[in-house]
């Protein structure tokens, strides 16, 4: 009984309630906490003035999401496909029990790389992802996921003009500029930092042509980087509007508009 009511707390699909259960309100502010704290940490300045501070939130935090990661493998058994040991063990391998794993385990890993500067800048920033935690909250996961899946041949053709696009403004500029600027043109590899600043329009200009031939060719580039950028940008608008669309119709509206009934 006690398992029962666990469970339609943790488990978003169970609540009948209208938006989260009181525990999942409580979980989603304390990751949104816990990414704050995790973004202050990076500061100097405030570890300076309070030096123990980040480190005993950090640890009654943890300590919270590692109490709620044992409850839900413990409410995990109302699920007939998650119950026993090998249904524990099955639910361990779920996508959302691995991202609440994952969320944990930078506190532990921290231990081993004390001594190591990077790395221990490379885990406070990791602290961060537990905002992909919200997901689990959010039935607009399920709508990205369905806008994703029903472009995904668009979404790689217009991968795959960009790559090509990107290597051969490379290779034109290794052609006409590597003479004058070997450093920045001397390979194709390396005319392709200046070709993706370019395509993408950020135009660092760092990198830049002085030919004549070489500033037509990147002339050229910007000009198909405005229709390249454009093109999975409009894919992506027009996905996410059918799936929303499609979420909120009735089942009977959906059958209606499909074309394979």
């Amino acid at each position: 009984m006690h398992r029962a009511a666990l469970y339609r707390q943790l488990a978003p699909a169970t609540w009948h309630g209208p938006g989260l259960s009181p525990a999942n309100r409580g979980i989603c502010l304390l990751i949104l906490f816990a990414s704050l704290v995790a973004v202050l940490e990076t500061e100097p300045t405030l570890r300076r003035l309070a030096p123990k501070t980040f480190s005993i939130l950090e640890m009654g935090l943890v300590t919270i999401f590692v109490l709620e990661y044992g409850l839900r493998l413990y409410a995990a058994g109302e699920n007939p496909r998650y119950r026993g040991i090998v249904g524990r063990i099955r639910y361990v391998f779920t996508f959302w029990a691995l991202v609440d794993l994952i969320a944990i385990l930078p506190f532990f890993l921290g231990f081993l790389s004390f001594n190591n500067a990077f790395l221990l800048r490379l885990l406070r920033i990791l602290r961060m992802l537990r905002l992909a935690r919200l997901g689990r909250f959010s039935s607009a996961w399920s709508a990205l996921a369905d806008a994703l899946s029903s472009r995904i041949h668009e979404l790689l053709l217009s991968v795959g003009v960009a790559a090509l696009l990107l290597l051969f403004s490379s290779a034109c500029l290794y052609v006409v500029e590597a003479a004058g600027q070997p450093e920045a043109f001397g390979s194709v590899p390396r005319a392709l930092w200046w070709s993706i600043a370019t395509l993408t329009t950020v135009g660092y200009g760092d990198v830049t042509p002085v030919t004549t031939l070489g500033k037509l060719f990147a002339g050229l580039t910007a000009v198909a980087g405005i229709g390249i950028i454009a093109m999975p940008t409009g894919i992506l608008a027009a996905a996410f509007s059918d799936a929303f669309q499609n979420k909120h119709k009735t089942p009977g509206e959906r059958e209606w508009n499909d074309p394979t009934t």
